[in-house]
């Protein structure tokens, strides 16, 4: 009686095979990766920038600083994108890239607010950061005046501007067409938020408060305003302070 040779099992590969093909792997990833990056059809031949107003597309072409005939692949979108955002008018920038040659960068203009009066004539037109986005020699219709000792330059993250901006965005149509003038003083307990008082056309004055229970102040103040008073502070609704 013969035994039976028991079958062969499959054969492994050995550790010198693998590390073989892995450096075989490797060096193709690295030929293709060379192949893109050296091509010269994946190249930006085109820039193409969307949502401007306040700035020519051309200067954000300019400050975006991305040549034709630069790997698409190569270039750092993020990179570009923060260099568009140091123009003073631009909020924020995305880039993206559009294969196989174009890169697109739209932008986010800052929005004026309010105006500010310039210490060398003229008015400042600031957004909600308090960046003067643009100057202008007379008092530009429907922007209410921001009353403040600061400078303009100095307005940069300043808190009651920030604030004066979100009340007279939550503002009713029929209250903030009658807003003139605007402050922003800074409250008696810490760490709460400045409280915003409107001067209005017509030489009525709102303490208006915080951007609280907006919705509140502007039920109660509609019909206050029907009387004969001249001030109204509803900065804290359900205790209205008239005289």
């Amino acid at each position: 009686m013969t035994g039976s040779r028991p079958a062969a099992g499959p054969r492994t590969r050995t550790p010198r095979r693998a590390v073989f093909f892995g450096l075989a792997g490797l060096g193709v990833v690295a030929g293709v990766a060379w192949a893109l990056l050296s091509s010269r059809v994946l190249v930006v031949r085109s820039v193409t920038v969307t949502g401007t107003h306040l700035v020519s597309p051309a200067q954000v072409i300019a400050v975006a600083d991305v040549p034709d005939g630069t790997s698409l692949i190569g270039v750092d979108t993020a990179q570009v994108a923060r260099r568009v955002e140091t123009i003073r008018q631009v909020a924020s920038a995305t880039v993206a890239k559009d294969w196989p040659d174009r890169l697109v960068i739209t932008v986010r203009e800052r929005v004026p607010a309010v105006a500010v009066r310039m210490a060398g004539g003229g008015y400042g037109l600031a957004d909600a950061a308090g960046v003067v986005v643009r100057w202008s020699a007379s008092r530009p219709a429907g922007l209410p005046l921001y009353l403040t000792s600061l400078p303009g330059g100095a307005l940069r993250h300043d808190p009651g501007v920030a604030a004066a901006a979100a009340v007279l965005a939550e503002l009713p149509p029929w209250l903030s067409r009658q807003v003139a003038e605007v402050s922003a003083t800074a409250a008696a307990g810490p760490g709460s938020p400045p409280q915003v008082t409107l001067y209005l056309l017509d030489r009525k004055t709102v303490l208006w408060g915080g951007t609280d229970r907006a919705s509140e102040k502007d039920r109660e103040l509609a019909i206050l305003m029907r009387g004969p008073a001249r001030y109204f502070d509803v900065s804290a609704p359900g205790t209205v302070v008239t005289r």
